[in-house]
């Protein structure tokens, strides 16, 4: 198959649908090697994060700007004002309907991003029910209000370490879905997002996790939350505290976000928000890799077995081509 600007009958597409993935933890380099792949194949990307979503939310969200972007088509990016709610569902019906829209154009979508969950309930077309009963909901708020954060991070610690160990506990809202996930159902969450695992996907897939020696990725964090902090981040979150948003916002509790919010009300100095920003993003590429180690049909593609990035999008060429190309022509 030439994969090189390659257009794919549209038919096929629609019945053989092919889908990439392109993952991995937070600045291992996904966008630069998501662009070169998405040209080659006539692929068009769909972001897979929690914060890009949000308009105005640029710096803070590492989010590509227009100039980056090399014509290659980009969905899911500055689609809501940072007040309005976004979550795993919303994100899985947004992606479907991209997906159908890239087949129709005879394009290959390509999930690009570092939030697992989203990408699984897309892979795996999860699905999802609201709760009418808001009960335990409710009770659970007034007891992260009355004990605090950790104590509600140590309550589900116990009940469903696995779970857990993928949630901060700063992110209030996950711990108190995934603990009123129990209540209602009597089992873990992590033993549902397990048996979903198991689902076979309505998608012809290939799911490559991006990696590099921790060392190495560390630094690569360090320099961008320096670049981060250069190109504005602290007048990004001061435009926003003006506008209204507050801590207890979905959007604020974006890594950089809470944190430079912190500083600008006074509650630690700019140097404890830096550090605490490198920490905690540290923190949150460990549990990515926590989270894709688990995901069943992944290629890993250590990226320090490459010269450059030309050799890895050719092994990425030969890999796709292998796997689905003779499917589609």
């Amino acid at each position: 198959m030439n994969t090189n600007n390659q257009i794919y009958d549209h038919e096929k597409l629609h019945t053989l649908r092919p889908l990439v993935v392109l993952t991995g933890p937070t600045a291992v380099g996904k966008t630069a090697i998501s662009i070169e792949f998405a040209k080659k194949v006539r692929g068009e990307i769909i972001s897979a994060d929690s914060m890009q979503v949000y308009k105005g939310m640029d710096i803070g969200s590492a989010k590509i700007r227009k100039e980056e972007m090399d014509g290659v088509p980009h969905h899911l990016l500055d689609i809501l004002e940072p007040e309005e709610p976004f979550n795993v569902m919303l994100f899985q019906r947004f992606a479907k309907e991209a997906i159908e829209e890239i087949y129709d154009r005879g394009h290959i979508p390509i999930l690009t991003g570092g939030t697992g969950f989203y990408i699984q309930s897309v892979l795996y077309d999860i699905a999802f029910t609201e709760e009418t009963d808001t009960s335990v909901r409710e009770r659970l708020e007034q007891e992260v209000r009355e004990k605090g954060a950790e104590y509600l991070h140590e309550k589900l610690a116990r009940i469903d370490r696995t779970t857990a160990e993928n949630i901060h506990a700063n992110n209030v809202k996950r711990v108190i879905r995934a603990l009123e996930f129990y209540e209602l159902n009597g089992y873990p969450l992590s033993e549902h997002n397990e048996r979903e695992r198991q689902r076979k996907s309505p998608y012809l897939f290939r799911y490559y996790v991006l990696n590099e020696p921790r060392e190495i990725l560390y630094r690569r964090i360090e320099a961008r939350v320096d670049r981060m902090l250069e190109e504005g981040l602290v007048a990004e979150v001061e435009a926003l505290k003006k506008r209204g948003y507050t801590r207890d916002m979905v959007s604020m509790q974006g890594l950089g976000y809470k944190e430079i919010l912190d500083y600008l009300t006074g509650d630690c100095t700019l140097e404890d928000a830096i550090g605490k920003i490198k920490k905690e993003t540290r923190h949150f590429a460990k549990r990515q890799l926590t989270w894709f180690r688990r995901e069943k049909e992944v290629t890993w593609v250590e990226k320090s077995n490459f010269q450059d990035i030309g050799e890895l999008i050719r092994f990425l060429l030969a890999d796709f081509d292998a796997y689905v190309g003779s499917r589609l022509l």
